[in-house]
């Protein structure tokens, strides 16, 4: 065991003579065992936040969408769909069509999308799960299945054999309109379901069957705007990607489920850069009593440093003494503070300690990822603040 090692490990775990730099070298490590803790608690936060967004575009978004490149819609050949079933990185894809349009129920009118979805949607994205009451559509009839804030904005339920819900499409075409009531395709529908996920969604959707869609919009059978696709366990999303593009050469858009919720992504990593870069700030500063503490113990031991000096010991070595006792100080303060962050992370996800509603916990997750992050931070500033400390000691204070 080399000298400045052992003198710095005996000034960590010895008190100084001194009842002042006991005290600060107390406050010094306390900041940062509760630093530390805070951020991997913070970090821990949001990634139980990140975790819990993401879960809604899980629950309502497949793996892969293709999207036409132009216009609204492409036409899908036989050919292509026979290639599609037997893909080796395909499970399962479904046809759908997206047209915004126009419903009216009692004598009140929303706008919103009219998504037109074959027997196989259900397989391919597990929307159906969020039904908030009623059922599915069946293939083949009028049933939809409508959003909870279209339903609400409508003052609209299910079964109302009293009222029915009109939907009127434009109908394809140029020119000016000469009469209104020509204008529009329309169809009466029976809703059957009320899905449930966010207040954005709840919006956005009406779900019919791929056919009447197809019929309100002129549409030939197998022309579509639209294929979601789900894939087999372990399938490569890029090898995918390409495949489809080359089946329909390249005159289609293919997009992951991140790209589809490019946005949010964006947004849930710029909120977790600043709250990281704020709380390794709290750091920083919990930092600068370690510095004033080491300066402090410098100038305590600056007979012994002297001793040292004199008995052949280089600057650089007694140096090296306060470099290493300022990094064991925040090691084992950050390790600490790590712990008591984990027990904490632990004890929220098993005994919900703090609730969002009566009945949701708030979100927390534990990772690896970010135990890695928090002594990363730790280590690395504490280094430089001692480094930065330990710069002190030279010939002239030892004169």
């Amino acid at each position: 065991m080399n000298f400045p090692f052992y003198i710095a490990r005996r000034y960590t775990v010895s008190f100084s003579k001194s009842t002042a730099i006991n005290i600060i070298t107390g406050i010094a490590t306390i900041g940062i065992v509760v630093s530390a803790m805070a951020l991997f608690v913070v970090l821990s936060v949001f990634s139980g936040l990140r975790t819990f967004s993401l879960s809604f575009a899980n629950d309502t978004d497949p793996d892969l969408k293709v999207f036409p490149t132009e216009g609204k819609s492409f036409l899908i050949s036989k050919e292509q769909e026979q290639q599609l079933a037997t893909s080796k990185n395909i499970a399962l894809y479904s046809k759908t069509i997206e047209e915004r349009v126009l419903f009216s129920f009692s004598e009140k009118q929303e706008v919103a999308f009219l998504k037109g979805v074959d027997s196989n949607f259900r397989k391919v994205n597990p929307f159906e799960k969020k039904i908030y009451a009623g059922e599915w559509l069946k293939p083949g009839t009028s049933q939809v299945v409508v959003g909870y804030g279209i339903a609400h904005s409508l003052s609209m339920g299910l079964f109302d054999f009293n009222n029915a819900l009109e939907v009127f499409v434009p109908k394809p075409g140029k020119g000016p309109i000469e009469n209104p009531e020509e204008a529009f395709n329309e169809s009466y529908l029976t809703p059957m379901g009320i899905y449930a996920i966010n207040d954005e969604l709840d919006k956005k959707y009406v779900f019919a069957d791929l056919s009447l869609v197809q019929e309100l919009l002129h549409y030939q059978p197998n022309q579509v705007s639209g294929l979601e696709v789900k894939l087999k366990p372990g399938a490569s999303e890029n090898e995918v990607v390409t495949e489809i593009k080359t089946l329909f050469k390249n005159n289609v858009t293919v997009k992951t489920r991140a790209q589809l919720n490019d946005s949010l992504h964006k947004m849930l990593n710029t909120e977790n850069i600043a709250i990281y870069l704020i709380f390794t700030l709290v750091i920083i500063i919990a930092l600068f009593n370690l510095v004033g503490a080491l300066i402090m113990m410098i100038l305590d031991k600056k007979a012994n440093l002297k001793t040292l000096f004199n008995l052949g010991a280089e600057i650089r070595h007694l140096r090296t003494i306060f470099l290493m006792q300022g990094s064991l100080l925040t090691f084992f303060g950050g390790l600490i503070g790590l712990v008591l962050g984990i027990a904490f992370v632990i004890a929220q996800q098993q005994f919900a300690l703090i609730m969002i509603t009566p009945s949701m916990a708030y979100p927390i997750e534990f990772k690896m990822l970010n135990v890695v992050i928090v002594m990363g931070t730790i280590v690395l500033l504490g280094f430089l603040a001692s480094w930065m400390a330990s710069s002190r000691v030279s010939k002239n204070l030892l004169d």
